[in-house]
């Protein structure tokens, strides 16, 4: 990716992740995802865990299921493989925009997917997953979020929380109803206000950090989030150098807090001269990204439903009755609940309308078409039949006597 105030030179992640049933829990709905997108890697390995972010970048995420032992496993597990597919097809991301609209785009996909296979299987029914995932091409960092798994930076010994939980006990908080203090004992504290999954569409929340030599990235489900403190997360970030030895630490306190819930962490450490040195006004928060509109030939699906008319006729094409779409990621509706890559062409018997992204055609079928007949007045042709209903009457009569 090329821009004139992206930064020069190498960008270096140390980095791991790790997820645990918890204490409670007998099943783990929780999946992770660390990948590099230009090597199409995604593991634990030492290959993955020491990265240079290439031309595609890298990608890490926590995706918190639910829905019951089998269907939140599967929903967070579906989330995590169809992010990564998304993201290592087609072209490198051209900007920063490129990059942030493709990580939208990939997680919409996900809520997609997720919600017609729930469905499709009614054992599967209301099934979903939360999604916080983190990518990056170059110095800025894009954070696309959806529920309440969470995303922290840790800057020179400051933590702080750059994803917003999309949860019911936050929205009171910001809402001034519940304090800090009385969130941590509230008795709704673990509703969310979206997933993946449970509808046809999700507002994913896009965020950005623009990233300096040294920060260090956690990613976790509210397993550890909802256990333990920010302080004594901070703590463990700012003095356990190694990624795999914070996560182990992180998910060894929330068991010792009581693991109520599944535990994942991923922490990354990132390095290199392709990032800036961190300064004392360094504005680090909780800040949305705005993408721009797409020019409108890249922007829109048409809906072309053709309007009824004389048969006698052929209607002209400024006649057909058109909406358009957008496609965007705050967009609800038609484009999110059908993938754009297979989009539905559904042509009922004997005409009607196609959804398609091209408008619809007339063709030699919408002719006026002449039905065969036999040239008799239809009155004469009612006492014919008539006449012959009486005959098989009265032979079926003789025939049973």
């Amino acid at each position: 990716m090329k821009e004139e105030n992206a930064p020069r030179g190498e960008i270096q992640l140390r980095l791991f992740g790790r997820t645990d049933v918890g204490q409670i829990r007998e099943h783990n709905e929780d999946n992770f995802l660390i990948a590099n997108l230009t090597r199409r890697s995604r593991s634990l390995m030492e290959t993955d865990r020491d990265q240079n972010v290439g031309e595609r970048g890298t990608v890490l995420g926590v995706c918190d299921g639910m829905g019951g032992a089998a269907a939140g496993e599967v929903a967070s597990q579906l989330a995590v493989d169809i992010i990564y597919e998304k993201l290592v097809q087609g072209d490198p991301p051209r900007d920063h925009n490129d990059l942030a609209r493709s990580l939208v785009r990939a997680v919409e996909e996900a809520g997609i997917r997720i919600f017609s296979e729930a469905r499709a299987d009614r054992t599967r029914r209301g099934m979903g997953t939360t999604a916080t995932i983190a990518a990056l091409v170059d110095s800025r960092l894009f954070i696309a979020q959806v529920g309440d798994s969470r995303a922290y930076v840790l800057r020179q010994g400051r933590l702080v929380q750059v994803s917003r939980d999309q949860s019911l006990v936050n929205q009171l908080i910001e809402a001034g109803q519940l304090t800090e203090e009385e969130a941590e004992t509230f008795e709704h504290n673990n509703i969310i206000l979206q997933a993946l999954g449970t509808a046809e569409t999700v507002q994913v929340d896009l965020t950005f950090v623009d990233l300096r030599r040294g920060d260090v990235l956690l990613l976790c489900s509210d397993g550890l989030s909802g256990m333990i403190r920010a302080d004594e997360i901070r703590e463990v970030l700012a003095t356990v150098p190694e990624p795999l030895d914070a996560c182990r630490e992180l998910t060894d306190r929330a068991n010792r807090a009581g693991g109520h819930d599944n535990i994942t962490v991923i922490v990354s450490r990132f390095e290199g001269v392709g990032l800036p040195d961190a300064t004392e006004g360094d504005d680090l928060a909780y800040r949305k990204y705005a993408l721009p509109e797409l020019p409108a030939q890249e922007n829109t699906i048409r809906l072309a439903v053709p309007v009824q008319s004389d048969v006698s006729t052929q209607p002209p094409a400024e006649e057909t009755n058109t909406r358009r779409l957008r496609v965007g990621h705050t967009m609800v509706g038609l484009a999110q609940a059908v993938p754009s890559q297979a989009l539905l062409e559904a042509q009922p018997a004997g005409g009607g309308s196609r959804l398609s992204n091209q408008p619809a055609s007339y063709g030699p079928t919408d002719e006026p078409v002449e039905l065969p007949t036999t040239g008799f007045p239809p009155s004469l042709v009612g006492f014919l039949v008539l006449g012959a209903m009486v005959l098989a009457a009265v032979a079926g009569f003789l025939l049973l006597r």
